[in-house]
């Protein structure tokens, strides 16, 4: 077992509360790196969680319930068997034997709840999560989705109804949000603000920035458009950001081609195996991945096209 789902969600126009639960690790061994909000160079980016044998970096972010910043100090694997730690987990121990006790000293205690970017935590991967970030990683599984689904879809769960203080922090159980045993948040970081796209009457600003796709895979994904040909005023500048788009460009279809091709061969080889689970796993981890890749190219693009803006002419007088 592995407190596999937790976290703020994102939605278009407002964030919702995913509580921590106990879900069953897919394989023995693994544990559960959650997911964080980061500054991705021109906004902020969800980078997703997934099961490893080691916990990666998690934006050094605090959420409790044995995710204090860095690893997890909820429980660990011994002898292909899961301990949970009593000082930070509460457990039956009627019921389950496989317990230690060892206190956590949190040194910095604070309810900032994204890495990087203005105010953000500056806490940056260890040596060790960088090495966590390139071990073989497992998709969510199928209950933590739901649960995730269940938390989208429970208005009290959504900041803009609780004003930062979600009615259920943590569940004993994935989905189970009216169990006895629902742990209720106890403080907020700060006076909640809403996104400066809500609020009141005021009319709902659209934005015009692309948003992630649905896709499951990166051949689902419409065609990239070529950028239109900048203007800057000079025509040398011109002609080297008409390059640098094309450099860009090219890279990124390249990128496209060779995920198409990598996802193909996965998928042609579980269609070989009689492992509905295993499909499905596979089938997040490539909706993840697509909708990863498209991000990043948007970034870039967006990156691009901030450094091609002319530069503010003096007036004269």
């Amino acid at each position: 077992m592995d407190a596999g789902v937790l976290g703020l969600w994102g939605d278009f126009d407002d964030y919702y509360w995913v509580p921590g639960t106990w879900v069953l690790a897919p394989e023995v061994g693994l544990l559960w790196t959650p997911g964080y909000w980061g500054w991705g160079g021109s906004g902020f980016v969800f980078y997703d969680g997934y099961w490893g044998p080691e916990v990666g970096f998690y934006g050094g972010i605090n959420y409790g319930f044995g995710y204090f910043g860095v690893g997890f100090e909820g429980g660990r694997w011994d002898g292909g068997h899961f301990f949970y730690n009593r000082a930070v987990s509460n457990v039956n121990v009627t019921v389950i034997h496989n317990v230690y006790n060892t206190r956590v000293n949190e040194a910095t205690v604070n309810h900032i709840s994204y890495n990087g970017g203005e105010g953000g935590i500056t806490a940056r991967p260890t040596a060790e999560e960088e090495a966590a970030a390139h071990e073989r990683h497992v998709a969510p599984v199928a209950v933590q989705m739901q649960h995730r689904q269940q938390a989208h879809g429970d208005p009290q769960q959504r900041a803009s109804a609780n004003r930062g203080r979600p009615s259920v922090a943590a569940t004993p159980r994935p989905g189970d949000f009216k169990d006895r045993g629902v742990v209720a948040a106890r403080e907020a970081g700060g006076a909640y603000t809403p996104p400066a796209n809500r609020g009141g009457n005021a009319a709902r600003a659209e934005s015009n920035a692309p948003r992630p796709s649905t896709a499951g895979h990166v051949r689902d994904l419409p065609p990239a458009e070529r950028p239109a040909a900048p203007n800057t005023g000079d025509a040398k500048l011109d002609k080297r950001y008409q390059q640098q788009q094309n450099k860009l460009y090219a890279q990124q279809e390249k990128e496209r081609q060779k995920v198409t091709k990598q996802q193909e061969k996965e998928d042609q080889k579980i269609a070989k195996q009689n492992n509905d689970s295993a499909k499905q796993q596979l089938e997040q981890r490539h909706q993840q991945q697509t909708q990863q890749l498209q991000q990043k190219h948007q970034q870039q693009r967006q990156q691009m096209q901030q450094r091609m803006q002319p530069a503010p002419r003096a007036e004269k007088h």
